[in-house]
């Protein structure tokens, strides 16, 4: 991470938070925006960032992640083991783990979690429910009888229960995979295959919100544009010194669609952080608040990192014109990248998308090896006409469908829209929706094209290469289709994704990804814009609030320091 401001003083490593009484660590709240409202908080229908945010608060897993290293931690299991073959998990649950208070309970007072619970929340993840979109990115074609399960469900309830999913005990739970795999564990960290009640279930159908993180969903303070979450002072985990977590009162999570107004917020003191500023508000911030970010009196802290998140357009590679493959290198040979990040962008980006789908934030995953598609106009026209379109003539009217993002999105696709006419002759429609029917209409095949961005679930190349993995990709056009919305299918890539994740070593699994992701570029069922990186601006009273490439947020170990506030 490159610190372009510091605070100075003390480092946010929870030296502090673990030496300081209990009283200088209690209290406060943090406020934080978004530029999307949520979609759902139901684990197995979890598919965007925001309620991914907002659910790592609220549910834990068997397992979590470090937001400052990314690393794996114990959750809700205080331990677990592998076998000798690298398939069969033992998990240990902690006990005096309990679920929020709730009306769903009896007297609403939560109860203790036991092996049971996670079964019940692996076999809804295995459910062929409508709005279960994580099944394929999950235990599909991982653990046993996944798939025998989901399939037993599409016709009514399965005849037996998830067989790879065993309850030796209250506490003890076993996992037994298909074979080997080395990212099941980072899975289990995600909020996706998270510990909900079944009592919950039946109470709000999809509509729960009960976990057993450091927060609880305020339903009755819920707004479109506001999120409340207030501690939860039941929860099981300490820091270092013994001091029960979280420490926050509350966080309140507001929503803007502008992010000139979402800055102006944070110079008016109504945030206390926020991430992907616009880099001329950055410029304007330092060099007019210059003092605010020196000396151990400074007001903010101000850090750039590349993401695991990388920006670009789908194809829908099922439909006429984008199933012929030399339209689909076509447009991608005609987008000028570079132009996109230094002048629409005013170079708030990482680099231009001209490798493959995966970021360069992968330590030991070279994306240079992949190679993908410059700005080569001449080979854009020529492709074209060898599509049976020579200089655009004949082709038919296609709709791009995107979200506005905070309008950067529109304004790189009003670029695209006029960088593809002015090299291909080639019109297209551009439509705005709301989040929410951008999502469903490309699980849908609906539109052409559609603007997408995938952010790591967990730090692996796996996590963006299985947007392209095209087993579950359904042969029923009426059929939804997620996260390979494209319907991209590929025998070889699909066999080399496999391979990749069962190899023995990383260097090996690295090595068969590359393979794979060459494969998928060469095909271009995606047109790759560019890579992001982040500005964050935070105020320098928020400590252990970790910055980190996938934009993990851990706000349970987050304090403020009072006599900065």
């Amino acid at each position: 991470m490159e610190v372009l401001f510091s605070c100075g003083g003390e480092s946010s490593d929870g030296k502090k938070g673990t030496e300081a009484s209990a009283d200088s660590l209690y209290g406060g709240v943090l406020r934080q925006s978004e530029n999307e409202i949520i979609q759902s908080l139901f684990p197995p229908a979890i598919g965007d960032a925001v309620s991914y945010n907002i659910a790592s608060q609220i549910y834990e897993g068997l397992v979590k992640f470090n937001a400052k290293t990314l690393a794996l931690e114990p959750s809700v299991a205080e331990k677990w083991e592998l076998d000798s073959a690298g398939t069969t998990y033992t998990f240990y649950l902690k006990k005096g783990v309990y679920f929020h208070d709730n009306l769903c309970f009896q007297n609403n007072k939560g109860r203790t979690v036991t092996a049971k619970d996670f079964k019940f929340c692996f076999e809804q993840l295995c459910s062929a429910t409508p709005n279960n979109i994580n099944f394929q990115s999950s235990f599909k074609d991982k653990v046993i009888g996944a798939n025998k399960y989901y399939e037993e469900s599409i016709s009514g309830k399965p005849k037996n229960g998830l067989e790879g999913v065993e309850v030796v005990d209250d506490h003890k739970l076993r996992i037994k995979l298909i074979s080997r795999d080395n990212s099941f564990l980072y899975l289990l960290a995600n909020p996706y295959t998270a510990v909900y009640p079944k009592e919950a279930v039946d109470l709000y159908n999809e509509g729960v919100k009960v976990g057993t993180g450091p927060f609880v969903f305020e339903e009755g303070k819920f707004k479109e544009d506001l999120i409340v979450l207030s501690r939860n002072p039941n929860y099981h985990r300490k820091d270092a010194a013994g001091n029960t977590l979280p420490y926050l009162d509350s966080v309140m999570v507001y929503v803007f669609s502008d992010k000139q107004k979402e800055m102006q917020a944070f110079k008016d003191g109504k945030l206390d952080f926020i991430i992907g500023l616009p880099s001329e508000a950055v410029s304007d911030v330092v060099q007019k608040d210059i003092a605010k970010f020196r000396g151990d009196s400074a007001q903010y802290v101000l850090d750039r990192m590349p993401e695991m998140l990388t920006q670009f357009y789908e194809f829908n590679t099922a439909k006429p014109p984008f199933n012929n493959l030399k339209v689909r290198q076509a447009f991608s040979y005609a987008i000028d990248r570079q132009k996109l990040v230094d002048e629409i962008l005013n170079s708030e980006a990482y680099g231009p998308g001209e490798n493959g789908i995966c970021p360069p934030a992968f330590p030991g995953y070279d994306i240079t090896k992949v190679k993908g598609y410059n700005f080569n106009p001449e080979k854009a026209k020529k492709l074209l006409a060898e599509a049976g379109y020579p200089g655009g003539k004949g082709f038919p009217k296609v709709k791009l469908e995107l979200n506005s993002g905070g309008k950067k999105h529109t304004n790189v696709s009003l670029e695209i829209q006029e960088q593809i006419m002015s090299v291909l002759g080639v019109s297209i429609d551009i439509e705005v929706v709301p989040f929410s029917k951008k999502l469903d209409d490309a699980k849908f095949g609906r539109s052409n094209m559609t603007r997408s961005g995938w952010i790591a679930d967990y730090p692996d190349p796996e996590s963006f290469l299985i947007v392209l993995n095209g087993s579950g990709v359904p042969d029923d056009l009426s059929q939804p289709s997620y996260p390979n919305s494209m319907r991209y299918k590929n025998a070889e890539f699909d066999k080399l994704f496999k391979e990749a994740k069962t190899a023995p070593t990383k260097e090996k699994s690295y090595e068969k990804y590359l393979q794979a992701e060459q494969i998928a570029m060469n095909d271009a069922p995606i047109m790759v814009l560019w890579y992001e990186e982040s500005y964050r601006l935070a105020r320098s009273y928020l400590k252990n609030f970790y910055n980190n490439p996938m934009r993990y947020k851990d706000y349970s170990v987050v304090y403020i320091e009072k006599n900065k506030n």
